[in-house]
């Protein structure tokens, strides 16, 4: 089958690899009808090099028809239509009965100090080979996909996998007062759904800050008060904007959609460009102790929520060794929530809203639409915010 491999630094390849096949009872195989690229792509695009090997399948957003089903999955048939959560899960331990499929105790990276096993992202998660593929093997096939309908096309179901579950956590998270405030930095495919959803469940007023001139009219569009970040002279002149419109306080909420950056401030490219030559025995305790992160983003959460406010993070954190103002933190009373999206915690209450009425714009949503020949071209076009893409989809 055709795969996305990973083979080094901004160098992804569509290549010839083995198809996947049922290897333990609780395995599906499924045929790939759609398949995300996500922002968190972009982090083993450039960031996260020191955890890849070459030859790593990408990807963790598919979607598609079961071909294959252990004897251990009662409730998948062959010919069901599936989206496949990025992250793999047993649905029976103590963690995924309580709601943490992140934390899974089953699938549990204990050798790397991490959570639950996820798709296409790393040896610190397991080195499972991810979706960007014509094929993919589900393990855990028995808790894992979710059954979606026949009919629709895939933009109404494929965000099941990663963008839904991850927004709406960030609301649940950012726990926003009914006709409450909450901003949201970053506009990219989950800071520009968190928007969507904060508005479905009832925030007031939603703000929106990011840097790139598409992200900002999507958002506006529908609604959002969007804060070009190139307006103003720094970042404190844009808290004060938005504190100005919040009775002087700041938002109830803020929602942190960034994380590290796929490419950031000169200190963070630094390390990055420092770990991308060290031997590999080193170059990833390197990345993981002195840091790939940019904590601007969160600085400015800090700075923008109103006192005894929350801080929602969805977007991913790498580093270890960056210091957070603690003093501020207590001071202010903020409370900080985050974590991998737990889909399976989520995906119930959000097919209500995959209807035809479409409440949350996902048959839209996605700017572009690519073969999955194309890869290279669509992650170089993402990573670099070329054309407008701000959600592309890959059909192989």
């Amino acid at each position: 089958m055709k795969a996305v491999t990973w083979q080094g630094k901004r160098d992804v390849r569509v290549e010839e690899v083995p198809d996947p096949t049922v290897q333990e009872p609780t395995d599906a195989v499924i045929r790939v009808t759609s398949t995300g690229l996500c922002g968190s792509d972009l982090h083993l695009y450039e960031v996260l090099t020191p955890f890849m090997t070459p030859g790593d399948i990408l990807g963790h957003e598919p979607m598609g028809i079961v071909e294959e089903v252990g004897p251990g999955v009662p409730d998948l048939m062959v010919g069901d239509r599936v989206v496949v959560p990025f992250q793999i899960a047993c649905g029976d331990c103590w963690m995924c009965l309580n709601s943490l499929p992140t934390q899974c105790e089953t699938t549990q990276i204990t050798g790397e100090g991490m959570g639950a096993a996820l798709f296409g992202y790393t040896r610190l998660y397991g080195s499972v080979p991810g979706g960007q593929a014509e094929y993919l093997r589900v393990p855990q096939a028995q808790y894992g996909p979710i059954k979606v309908p026949e009919g629709p096309a895939d933009d109404r179901f494929v965000y099941l996998s990663d963008v839904l579950p991850t927004a709406w956590q960030a609301v649940a998270y950012a726990d926003v007062p009914p006709g409450g405030s909450v901003a949201v930095l970053g506009l990219g495919p989950i800071g520009d759904m968190a928007c969507r959803v904060a508005q479905v469940k009832g925030a007031g007023r939603v703000f929106g800050v990011d840097l790139v001139p598409e992200r900002l009219r999507r958002a506006k569009a529908r609604g959002v008060e969007t804060y070009d970040l190139r307006s103003f002279d720094n970042e404190k002149e844009l808290v004060e904007a938005i504190r100005d419109e919040t009775d002087g306080r700041g938002p109830d909420a803020v929602i942190d959609a960034v994380g590290t950056e796929a490419h950031g401030s000169a200190v963070a490219k630094l390390a990055q460009t420092a770990a991308a030559v060290l031997p590999r025995a080193v170059s990833g305790p390197f990345a993981e102790r002195f840091s790939v992160d940019r904590l601007a983003a969160l600085n400015m959460a800090i700075d923008l929520v109103r006192r005894g406010g929350t801080i929602s993070l969805s977007g991913v954190y790498g580093g270890m060794a960056d210091p957070l103002p603690m003093l501020t933190l207590f001071d202010k009373q903020i409370q900080l929530r985050m974590g991998q999206a737990n889909v399976r915690r989520w995906s119930d209450e959000i097919i209500p809203y995959l209807t035809d009425e479409d409440p949350l714009g996902v048959d839209d949503f996605a700017t572009h639409h690519v073969p999955l020949s194309e890869a290279p071209h669509a992650y170089e076009m993402f990573q670099k915010k070329q054309d407008g893409a701000v959600k592309v989809l890959m059909r192989p």
